[in-house]
């Protein structure tokens, strides 16, 4: 594939997916209007996460990149019928699989409940409140998981824009359910459970019409002995950890915020959901977009279109991860105080909130660096090198999980604090969750250490002309657009105490004038659209 035509598909996908996670922003708007930051909306979270991060296995981790190359090969090399006939197994064992799966979820809810939230253990409503949202939630990951089968068959016909517009269900649904249908019941969460389950059915009906114009639809057949499935459900199980680090940090971060602050679970979601536009935006729409392309040249053995495709998508990625990085830091109160600060929200939450955001973008350039690099790995079906990577990653993670909990406890507890039991002091101090999102970003520094490293002794890679130039043009326009953030700032210190028009005009000017003096400089620099499609 030539790299216009993945410029396009970035494009379609990214122009989708912006849509999605614009809706995103609302949706989180509404949830925090309608419920604030409290340990109702931290049972919610919870309860969410834990299918959510299965969801990223299957819909953007293990399965997507074990499914891809494996359908992208026998499309080249195979007739329609065996591709129809590897849609029908993989559907049906993938289907069966996880309606064992989403059943154990239900019933053993409680104990899962107590595996990732032990701190609520002893508030037995926030736990009672936790098991009911996750028994509503679980099945999200069934229809979800069947999705991501056909949002993968359609992305390896280069249909990228439906897949990518999907995602809209849900926050449609999510935001009526806070909006609406909470209003209607008597424990109002429990509103943005229904939400999740209705939306996960949805969104696989809203994919099926795609499937039948391009004579994917058939029924799904159990297919555990078919050579094709054994393939991919070879190559899924060590991308489990591969593919998804950030994921399995985060629940990790989710365990160890059971025993902070109430509001904690809360702070953190935040943070996940900012740094999710640029990261689903670019990030995954490259990674997404590149694996098709990285499969098709590694099967017909194309070495010099396999490096110049992933050199596009890496100088893509830096031109869109680092200006985001820096922009997030400097604009995480402003955002929060602007989009958040309503109804429930505080102005307490949105400076616990600005923390976590602050902390985590600075792993951003990582987070988004790995998407692209891990189909290098995938389209070669080596799943096995991401997971040494991902496995020094996790580790560093929970390390620093303590080493900075620990910092900062020590930096900020007042002497009262000092006197209680450790785990009695990290419930009373707010701000440590902070600990968390930095923990995050500096272990998602390794994981891209580490697989820039084996990519390079592997050899596949051999970076393209004009790198020097490259960065020396992004140095530049980034240290002008934080120079006139910083400016910005200086001049309009106070956020939270400030009436919502004048925030939003204020926040209107500093992004405008951050992103033109970005852009400007780039260009002064020597930079040009028709860059973005060399590769």
């Amino acid at each position: 594939m030539k790299s216009p035509s993945m410029f396009r598909g970035l494009l379609s996908f990214s122009s989708m997916t912006m849509i999605s996670r614009v809706l995103g922003l609302v949706r989180d708007m509404s949830i925090n209007a309608a419920f604030g930051a409290n340990g109702a909306t931290d049972a919610f979270w919870v309860a969410f996460r834990i299918p959510n991060f299965m969801r990223r296995l299957f819909a953007e981790g293990s399965f997507s990149t074990a499914f891809v190359p494996v359908f992208t090969e026998v499309k080249e090399k195979g007739t329609h019928a065996d591709l129809k006939n590897l849609m029908s197994r993989v559907s049906g064992t993938l289907g069966g699989v996880l309606l064992v799966i989403t059943a154990l979820g239900i019933i053993f809810a409680p104990q899962v409940t107590t595996l990732f939230s032990p701190g609520a253990i002893d508030e037995p409503r926030k736990f009672e409140l936790t098991v009911e949202l996750l028994r509503l939630t679980f099945p999200f990951l069934l229809f979800v998981s069947l999705t991501a089968l056909s949002g993968g068959a359609l992305n390896s016909f280069h249909r990228f824009g439906l897949p990518a517009l999907t995602p809209v269900i849900l926050n449609l649904c999510m935001i009526v359910g806070a909006l609406w249908l909470s209003k209607r019941l008597q424990t109002p969460i429990l509103a943005m459970g229904w939400a999740i389950m209705v939306a996960g059915v949805l969104q696989l009906l809203f994919q099926l019409p795609a499937l039948r114009g391009l004579d994917l639809l058939t029924l799904p057949r159990w297919g555990w002995s078919h050579p094709d499935v054994r393939k991919i459900m070879r190559l899924m199980v060590p991308t489990l950890f591969g593919s998804s680090v950030a994921q399995i940090n985060l629940l990790f971060d989710t365990v160890i915020a059971s025993y902070l602050i109430v509001g904690s679970q809360s702070w953190l979601s935040q943070a996940d959901r900012f740094l999710e536009l640029p990261l689903g935006v670019f990030g995954v729409a490259l990674g997404t977009v590149i694996l098709p392309s990285l499969s098709r040249h590694h099967v017909t053995t194309d070495k010099a279109g396999f490096s110049r495709a992933l050199d596009w998508g890496l100088r893509v990625t830096l031109l869109i991860a680092v200006p985001a990085m820096f922009g997030l830091m400097l604009l995480a109160g402003p955002l929060v105080a602007t989009l958040f600060q309503h109804g429930h929200w505080t102005a307490h939450d949105t400076d616990m909130a600005t923390l976590s955001i602050t902390a985590l973008s600075f792993g951003l350039p990582a987070f988004a660096l790995v998407k692209v690099l891990l189909p290098a790995f995938y389209a070669r079906q080596d799943t096995r090198t991401p997971v040494r990577a991902g496995v020094a990653s996790m580790l560093t993670n929970m390390l620093l999980n303590v080493l900075f909990l620990v910092l900062l406890f020590e930096l900020w507890a007042p002497p009262a604090l000092r006197q209680l039991p450790w785990l009695d002091g990290l419930a009373q101090l707010p701000g440590l969750h902070m600990a968390l999102g930095l923990a995050s970003a500096v272990a998602s520094y390794v994981n891209l250490y580490l697989l820039w490293h084996w990519l390079k002794k592997a050899g596949v890679y051999q970076h393209q002309p004009g790198w020097s130039r490259h960065l020396l043009r992004l140095v530049l326009a980034c240290t002008v657009m934080v120079a006139v953030l910083l400016l910005g700032r200086w001049l309009w210190p106070d956020w939270t105490s400030l009436r919502w028009p004048t925030r939003l005009w204020h926040l209107l000017v500093l992004v405008t004038a951050g992103g033109a003096a970005y852009v400007g400089m780039l260009f002064a620099g020597g930079f040009r659209l028709r860059d973005l499609r060399a590769a």
